[in-house]
């Protein structure tokens, strides 16, 4: 998780576009949270994943939507997508007015656990601020049903 690439493994950074068509592109607010986990979870099954690590994914997934809404601008933008072997998952808020007021920075790690959960339960996680908003993308490597 974190750190440098490691060479070999495709890793596109907090930013870049996915070179694989997006299994799900998908925005979300406080009211669609549920879709989004829906979609995350029946994509990442057709992707491969195992039931434990489908749970993993939409845990993860969550809790990056659950930042941006409530750390953001309260929506954002899901895209997930399969490349040789890894599932990525990239939320973004694009909050460009910056963070709420009475929030010191976006998508605080101090304040809570998600993101402490995600960089558990993914092999990679890079976050991004910028004038775009923030955006964070995870990669797991799909671990079949019974491996």
């Amino acid at each position: 998780m974190g750190g440098d690439p490691v060479p070999g493994l495709p890793w596109p950074g907090p930013g870049a576009p996915p070179d694989s068509p997006a299994l799900v592109d998908q925005e979300f607010d406080d009211g669609s949270l549920y879709a989004l986990r829906s979609a995350v979870g029946a994509h990442a099954a057709a992707a491969g994943a195992g039931a434990d690590q489908v749970y993993d994914v939409v845990a993860a997934v969550h809790e990056l939507a659950a930042n941006a809404v409530r750390h953001g601008p309260g929506h954002g933008r899901l895209r997930l997508w399969a490349d040789a072997g890894f599932l990525y998952c990239q939320v973004t808020d694009g909050d460009t007015a910056g963070p709420p007021a009475g929030d010191a920075a976006p998508w605080p790690a101090e304040h809570g656990h998600g993101l402490w959960l995600i960089g558990q339960v993914a092999d990679r996680v890079a976050i991004s601020h910028g004038s775009g908003g923030t955006t964070a993308t995870i990669r797991f490597a799909i671990t079949p049903p019974g491996t």
